[in-house]
Parts: C-alpha cells; structure tokens; sequence
C-alpha cells in the first residue's frame, strides 16, 4: 500500500482561521484551533450547522455532537452516553441553543454507547424517528437486550484463547454481563434505515451516506458535497486511532482488512473536505490523516509478523503493539485489537494459529 507523504493541506478558510488561531500539526490544519463549545453551548461551523460537546468519563473526555437546521425544527448527528452529566449537557442545550424547536429526527453514526446512548431518550422525549445503518441498529439492540448474572461460554473461550489467565478471567466474569445496556437508554424498535450512497435532504443541505467498517459493522459518515463537509464519526479521528477489535460475536471475521478498505475508499473523497470527528477538533488533510492511520497499522502488522518468529498468544503482543503500558482498565480493548492485527496476519497468510488447550498461539507463516 502506497503511503503519502508530506502533502500539505488547502489552507483554512480565512473567517474561521482569524476567529479561532488556525494552527497545522502533522499534516493536518485545524481551522478554529483549539476553540471548542462548551457544556450546553454551541458553536456555527456554516448556516444550519451548529457543534456542541457533551462529557464522556475517562480519557475520551468528550464526543461531538451535531445540529442541523432541518426546516422548522433540528436534526440531531449523535446522542452521548446515558450518564446524568450527558443528560444534563442536553437539558442545556434543549433550554437554549434548540429552545422551541422540535427535533425531527436523531441521526446515529454508529452503535458505540457514546454514539446511540441517548438516542432513544432523545426519541420518546420529541416523538422523532431513529436513523442508523441496519447493522449498527441491530448491533445496538442486540448488545442492550443481552444482560446477564454471569458471561456466556464463549466470552470466558474468548479471554482463555487470548491468554487471559485464570485469575484474571473469574474476576471479569464475576462483574456479570451486560455492561453496554447500563450506559445505552432503551433504543427504538423502529427506525430509518440509512444505506451506502443515500442522499438525506436536511433543510437547505443534502448530505450523502459513506459507511465505512472495521471499528464497528456499517458506520455512517455523511457527505454535503456542495459545501465540502465531513460529519466523520470514529471512522476518521484527527489525533487518536479507532479502536479496530476482532469481536466476540464474529471471531473468524477480519476487521483490520475491513478498516484498511475503508481507508482506500475514503482517499476517493476530496482532501479539501472539512472533517468533523467524533472527538477532537474540526480539521482539514484527510487524505493526509488516512495515510498516517494506514501507515501505522501496516507498521504495526510489520513488527508483530517480525516477532511471531517464536509463537505468542494475544496478551504477549502488547507491547508491540501500544505505546502505553496495558492496565486492567485497558485489557478487554486492547486484547481486542492485538488480535485484529493477529487475524489480519493470520488472513495475509503472514501467521498461523494453532490451539492448545484453548489457548491460541500465533507464528510466522
């Protein structure tokens, strides 16, 4: 795979740089700096766009949210998490920046709880439709519908064959199961199913619909064409990597593969696109940001392949693979992602599996 580099990015648009100290880093130019809304305030990226913030605890600090001008009323792009400061950033935001205004409809991007948590809250408070891709909804209903006392079999095989051991697996197993429906409000039974390709008219503005995968099943980016805008989701982050994790419930897929196609498809998309992430700042030089996030995967694949000269299970990857020391806190996602990138090398027919006492150990193909 071809990587660019030393592209520089189209130069940020003049009212937006004075406004809010534009600054380049690392290819990427950020229009507005590092000027962000917050608790309950907006911020007007173009007419009908608006930006907020709502908390999410831990490192993530925070997820963008969208509002757009729908007619008579507001489009939501994201919910947050179902978590009292989440509801209380939205009480604020529905007693001021949308204050009198119905929502009409509450767009999700894809089915992680910061992204879908308050959408069916949302959805009963202003009777207004869901619209997802089906495979994040059916995702989403799924994992909120799954709430157990203890993990099913195949959990506790997929920690074993990762080389979780055996004190450690108890004490996951002993926090039961089900974790996903605690932060996720009840989500619709029915929605509006958004497909690949769509075009969704939004008030005065059409945005068209590019699901990408790899870091969940069929995630929505939206397109305006005409005014050169990203809503990008977690499919491109401007300073943080996606967390790609080959899943419990399809454990032979190849998720990694799935995230390094989807680069390729966004490259098609023009590089003077106004990226709006999920977490970060607004930022122009996708294709810029897309090289580097190919770049350091096939890096990665690269050095893990070079230690697979003698076998290792999942857990003995890490350090390969993070730049940051693997707590309890961090386990679950980052044995997740070592085996995407072990999968990925089992798939390139760069690493075999073998299984011993369901433990799976990798070598160099």
């Amino acid at each position: 795979m071809s990587i660019r580099s030393g592209a520089e990015p189209p130069a940020p648009d003049a009212s937006l740089a004075d406004e809010g100290g534009a600054y380049s880093h690392k290819g990427l130019t950020y229009p507005l700096g590092r000027r962000a809304p917050a608790a309950g305030e907006v911020i007007e990226l173009a007419p009908g766009l608006q930006w907020a913030r709502l908390p999410v605890p831990g490192s993530l600090k925070h997820v963008n949210i969208w509002l757009f001008d729908d007619g008579q009323g507001v489009a939501i792009v994201d919910t947050g998490l179902d978590i009292p400061p989440c509801r209380e950033a939205w009480e604020s935001l529905i007693s001021g920046a949308i204050a009198g205004r119905p929502v009409t409809r509450i767009i999700v991007t894809h089915f992680h709880p910061a992204h879908l948590g308050l959408a069916g809250w949302l959805a009963e408070r202003f009777d207004a439709p869901l619209w997802m891709t089906r495979g994040e909804w059916l995702f989403g209903r799924l994992l909120a519908s799954d709430v157990r006392d203890a993990p099913p079999r195949e959990a506790i095989a997929y920690w074993r064959s990762a080389g979780w051991d055996e004190a450690r697996i108890e004490e996951e197993a002993a926090k039961g199961w089900g974790r996903f429906a605690s932060v996720v409000s009840p989500i619709p039974v029915s929605f509006v199913r958004m497909e690949d390709g769509n075009r969704l008219t939004i008030g005065a503005r059409t945005w068209r619909v590019l699901v990408g995968n790899g870091h969940c099943p069929e995630h929505a980016c939206l397109i305006d064409d005409e005014a050169g805008l990203m809503i990008a989701g977690d499919q491109v982050l401007p300073r943080i990597t996606s967390n790609v994790s080959l899943s419990l419930s399809e454990p032979e897929a190849d998720p990694l593969g799935d995230w390094l196609a989807s680069i390729e498809k966004l490259k098609a998309l023009p590089d003077t696109l106004l990226v709006l992430p999920s977490h970060g700042e607004p930022f122009t030089g996708l294709h810029a940001r897309l090289d580097a996030l190919a770049f350091g995967h096939c890096d990665r694949l690269d050095a893990l392949h070079a230690k697979l000269e003698e076998p290792r299970r999942a857990v003995d990857c890490f350090a390969t693979l993070f730049a940051r020391q693997i707590d309890d806190s961090m386990l679950g996602l980052a044995t997740g992602e070592a085996l995407a990138h072990l999968r990925r090398l089992e798939v390139e027919g760069r690493a075999v599996r073998e299984s011993k006492d369901g433990v799976h150990w990798y070598r160099a193909g």
